[in-house]
């Protein structure tokens, strides 16, 4: 039995997982890359569900956790209510685009969202935003080219070679007049500190990170009560092998375990 599993189509949902162990260190917890069926903000929304369904049902099978987080945008606005629906007997926490938090600091009402395509199509979105964010314009940028690059080549690039990835980006935004970005891909936490490099002092970067870790714990102790352990080392598996030179690297630097292929 496992207390957390954290899903994503790749690795970029790990900072998700770190960040909830340094909240609680003695919990057991894995992490779960679908990295055969990468990338999943390209695929359809009945392709998604279908990828999502068949991997949940299998950790399901294995390791029986607790709570599943989907550290992932694209999974969540697409799949967490119907894999809610199809297995009752497990808790599922989403992650979906900070637009509350965005808002909530925005002074000129211009919020841009970087995210997968799939995320920026989802209507979950403009829900959000009639929410939250009424009072402002939301601007969207579907950047698959950016999510691979990064799955690929964020743990082995130099810091100059990641900034030049994401300015073009970032400068989209700042043509937009945005006074904030939301990271809306988990893969852009990995780099969060190349995204502020390149928004400068004149626009903020935000994510979801400290509120879906905090439901997260807050969902598993309502489910399990919580007995005190010793520190957990969590591990990393992934679907599809690729060269386990970017795998070791990843891990050394987040100290976590790669069990290797799931």
């Amino acid at each position: 039995m496992t207390d957390f599993c954290f899903i994503d189509s790749g690795v970029g949902g790990i900072p998700y997982m770190t960040e909830l162990l340094k909240k609680d260190s003695s919990v057991s917890s894995l992490y779960v890359a679908d990295t055969a069926n990468f990338p999943y903000g390209t695929k359809s929304h009945e392709e998604i569900v279908s990828c999502a369904e068949k991997l949940v049902s299998k950790i399901i099978k294995k390791f029986n956790p607790s709570v599943i987080v989907f550290a992932c945008n694209t999974i969540s606005v697409n799949a967490l209510e119907v894999m809610r629906q199809t297995f009752p007997d497990t808790s599922f926490v989403g992650t979906v685009p900070a637009i509350k938090l965005a808002a909530a600091v925005s002074k000129n009402r211009r919020i841009g969202l970087i995210a997968t395509e799939s995320t920026c199509r989802n209507p979950y979105n403009h829900e959000l935003k009639e929410l939250f964010a009424k009072d402002c314009e939301l601007v969207l940028r579907g950047d698959a080219a950016l999510v691979s690059y990064i799955e690929h080549n964020a743990f082995t690039a130099s810091f100059d070679d990641l900034l030049s990835a994401v300015k073009p980006a970032m400068d989209f935004f700042r043509k937009e007049n945005c006074d904030v970005i939301i990271l809306g891909c988990t893969h852009f936490l990995n780099i969060k500190d190349v995204f502020e490099k390149a928004c400068g002092k004149d626009i903020k970067v935000v994510d979801s990170v400290d509120g879906v870790v905090r439901h997260a714990l807050e969902v598993f102790k309502k489910e399990k009560p919580v007995s005190i352990k010793e520190k957990q080392t969590a591990s990393l598996y992934v679907t599809g092998l690729l060269e386990n030179k970017e795998y070791d690297i990843l891990c050394k630097r987040y100290g976590i375990n790669f069990a290797g292929k799931f």
